[in-house]
């Protein structure tokens, strides 16, 4: 038991009662704790000291070490404040570390490169196209400038035929491009189920007056998810451009490939083909290969680069396949799995 007096210090008595021959014996045995209190008094004044200057050595430690860390952040935030719509080749600083920092550096510069690349092909799109409305516009002024100074009836038949003649190509054009900016913007492709059978059918029906014959290959019943219009300007596209470049024969053919769940839509003709280094550079905008300079025979150089955005939209692809001779175009789209 311990007991507490009034003194300076506590003490602990300790009692014992034992039974002897004379009766009941109790014993005390008692000790100071002075030293316990003194080692108790001189704990609680250090610690009212150390417990202060403890905490602020660490919060000191702790404000230096997170802006030590946090350094390479505010560097990459100051360098991504700085750059506008004209610095887009700019980048961040990647710090040397191996962690969490130098991997978002990494990634933001990753970001820039597709933003940089996006823009500048926007930028590209929008000189292209600039070109290509002047010169329908250019003509088309022209001619009716000729009928204004010389108001021959004689020369208005053939003035106006060619005025009608670069309208339409204008028109086409522009329809093309307001097109292409809808499946830019696009946040979602269609997803309702189309009769692509039908949709090729359709399309083919409407060319029966075309120079090239088209001869087809359908399979019936093929399902597929997207949009009518879009489906149907894929096949229109293809089938032009196989129109320009045909001599005698157009295949048009529709399968279903049951490995890759997939529609396959082809387009052969017997014309002089595409060779393999220009595969690629056909599908890009404005593109017009070496035997179709000619605006009147090459088109805007749009139509594959549409058709490829529409199959990319709907979960598919476009793209060249070896055929010998002429070119074979080759458009998967994703069957219906409901």
């Amino acid at each position: 038991m311990e007991h507490v007096r009034r003194e300076e210090h506590r003490q602990r008595v300790v009692q014992v009662t034992t039974a002897t021959a004379n009766g009941l014996v109790t014993v005390y045995a008692g000790t100071s704790l002075r030293e316990a209190d003194a080692a108790d008094e001189f704990i609680r004044a250090s610690l009212i000291f150390a417990v202060p200057l403890l905490v602020l050595t660490v919060a000191l430690v702790t404000w230096r070490v997170t802006g030590w860390a946090l350094r390479p952040v505010e560097a990459i935030r100051a360098e991504v404040a700085e750059i506008s719509d004209r610095d887009l080749h700019r980048r961040v600083p990647v710090p040397p570390s191996q962690d969490e920092i130098a991997r978002l550096a990494a990634t933001m510069n990753t970001t820039l490169d597709r933003l940089e690349a996006s823009v500048t092909r926007r930028r590209q799109f929008i000189a292209d196209a600039s070109h290509e409305l002047r010169s329908p516009i250019t003509v088309l002024r022209t001619q009716l400038e000729v009928a204004q100074a010389h108001p021959d009836p004689d020369l208005w038949s053939e003035l106006l035929s060619g005025a009608l003649e670069d309208t339409v190509r204008l028109q086409d054009l522009a329809s093309d491009l307001l097109l292409l900016a809808r499946l830019d913007t696009a946040q979602a492709p269609p997803s309702a189920a189309v009769d692509l059978t039908e949709v090729v059918r359709e399309v083919a029906r409407a060319r029966k007056g075309d120079p090239v014959p088209v001869d087809t290959e359908i399979a019936p019943d093929i399902t597929v998810r997207g949009s009518t219009l879009w489906l149907a300007r894929l096949v229109t596209n293809l089938l032009d451009n196989a129109q320009r470049h045909a001599h005698h024969r157009i295949l048009l053919a529709l399968r279903v490939d049951e490995t890759h769940r997939t529609a396959v839509l082809e387009v052969r003709d017997d014309g002089p083909g595409i060779p393999p280094a220009d595969r690629e550079r056909v599908f890009e905008r404005f593109t017009r290969l070496d035997d179709a300079r000619s605006r009147d025979q090459g088109g805007s150089g749009l139509g594959l680069a549409i058709a490829r955005d529409i199959a990319t939209h709907l979960g598919g692809s476009l793209t060249i396949q070896d055929s010998a001779p002429g070119a074979h175009l080759v458009a998967r789209i994703p069957l219906d799995s409901s």
